[in-house]
């Protein structure tokens, strides 16, 4: 049984950085590297990053599988559409429908948000990611780069997905 649960406290902002921590080193190290993924973790996924996000808002969810925490979720309403900036699941836990369930999740804050559509960024080397994402109904917007300190860039393709009424 899934279920997404609000993260607002300081003992939910440290679960989603164990969480991170886990997730991004098996996930990402061999797309971008161990050095930038050390870098991002402590800027991005820490429980005092978290809390920072929350604070310009961002919303951030854990998910929940059998009653285990399994997986996180960071969105941010904007201008013209929700900017879907995190979903993730432990390995242990995919191929469960859970993130499906979750992107289900997604569009029901979209759509009580009044939103017509949801973007996200995801690395361009993420192949699987961006299949799973196309899956799902996003389509590839092209190419952004950011430069997010440190030496480091987060080469990635904007996707979007237009929200069903």
């Amino acid at each position: 049984m899934v279920k997404i649960k609000g993260a607002n406290t300081t003992q939910n902002f440290i679960e989603i950085e164990k969480l991170a921590d886990i997730i991004w080193r098996e996930h990402y190290i061999p797309i971008v590297g161990k050095p930038q993924i050390d870098y991002m973790l402590k800027k991005f996924q820490s429980a005092r990053a978290i809390k920072e996000q929350i604070e310009v808002g961002f919303e951030y969810y854990l998910i929940y599988f059998d009653g285990k925490s399994v997986g996180y979720i960071s969105i941010k309403p904007e201008m013209y559409a929700l900017f879907l900036s995190k979903i993730y699941v432990l390995s242990s836990h995919r191929g469960k429908k859970i993130g499906k369930l979750a992107m289900q999740f997604i569009e029901e804050k979209a759509k009580a948000y009044q939103f017509k559509k949801i973007r996200l960024t995801v690395n361009v080397n993420n192949t699987n990611s961006i299949k799973a994402y196309e899956k799902l109904g996003f389509k590839n917007m092209g190419p952004l780069v950011a430069d997010i300190g440190n030496g480091f860039v987060m080469d990635d393709y904007e996707m979007v997905k237009l929200v069903k009424r």
